[in-house]
């Protein structure tokens, strides 16, 4: 397969599962919003830290508002992260690609790039924006059944699955990485336990994980259950040890490449042996070892580009 061709199914994979994870995001975090005090310092912000686009909103915006947080994750152009720019690179892509996948699956994403457009503006105030966001997941998901229903397992199929596991497991380990510093971090002088169940359960509910960790744990939501089940559950789709042996089952089907699968098992590595009650007694244990794993993906991605995309000139 063309270096070009593999790089745009891997890329086309991110930028999808970028925006219906983004849309997740500012679901659940306006519902967290309703639930709990406001003395409890939360807000809107962590949801610029979680995306790691710290810097380009402060070039553009002077403070965190919930207005201006939902607009630059939503429909701000300029941030590349955000929804529409998201949906406007995977289209792009699309757009020369059309040959490696199913013609419906440019008609599905037209439907919901075009929906973006045209009601987003009108859709950064409450009354509108679970309706937009819905239906931005609903687009997304939309686009991917198309995908995995009828497109054929060859190589380019591996390399699209390959990219929306790292845009997964990557969103994973950043929701915990914020929240946990942001609990840690909290000064507030009250009992904030049953709080801090609610924020757990909306860790869950931006992963759609909250049916599936009860299913599986059977008690109820606390935060070591939360982050071993979101990052050791071999069951769970958008668990980091799911993504990763998804992403390592990819492998035979590709040219052999030592770096990568050094990469990948290292990464495995931290997330299976991490002893989470251990980490969770500390301050800074839960979020350095997410940083560990998101340096981990990193180099996988830069192993990924060098091995197969490094002829396309990108």
């Amino acid at each position: 397969m063309l270096s070009r061709v593999a790089e745009n199914l891997y890329w086309f994979g991110r930028y999808v599962q970028r925006a219906e994870n983004t849309a997740r995001l500012i679901n659940v975090n306006a519902n967290l919003m309703l639930d709990l005090p406001r003395r409890m310092p939360l807000g809107w912000a962590p949801l610029i830290e979680i995306t790691g686009a710290e810097a380009a909103f402060k070039e553009l915006y002077d403070e965190a508002t919930e207005e201006n947080v939902v607009r630059f994750l939503m429909i701000d152009p300029r941030n590349p992260g955000s929804i529409v720019s998201s949906l406007n690179n995977a289209r792009e892509i699309l757009r020369v690609s059309r040959d490696t996948m199913p013609r419906d699956t440019w008609e599905r994403l037209n439907d919901i790039y075009f929906y973006v457009q045209e009601r987003g503006e009108s859709s950064i105030l409450r009354t509108a924006r679970q309706a937009f966001v819905q239906q931005v997941i609903s687009g997304a998901l939309l686009v991917y059944s198309v995908l995995t229903t009828n497109m054929s397992r060859d190589v380019g199929f591996q390399f699209l699955r390959i990219g929306t596991n790292i845009e997964q497991a990557d969103m994973t380990t950043r929701i915990l990485d914020v929240r946990t510093l942001r609990l840690n971090q909290n000064d507030d002088k009250l009992d904030l336990t049953p709080f801090e169940n609610i924020v757990w359960m909306s860790v869950l509910r931006s992963l759609t994980a909250y049916q599936m960790y009860r299913r599986h744990l059977r008690t109820r939501v606390n935060g070591n259950g939360v982050v071993r089940f979101l990052l050791q559950n071999r069951d769970f789709p958008r668990s980091a040890m799911f993504c990763l042996d998804n992403i390592a089952s990819t492998l035979p089907h590709l040219p052999n490449s030592r770096s990568i699968e050094r990469t990948i098992d290292r990464t495995r590595g931290l997330v299976r042996d991490a002893n989470i009650e251990g980490l969770m007694k500390t301050a800074m244990g839960v979020p350095d070892l997410m940083d560990e794993i998101q340096i981990g993906l990193n180099d996988l991605h830069t192993a990924l580009a060098d091995a197969y995309f490094s002829q396309s000139g990108s």
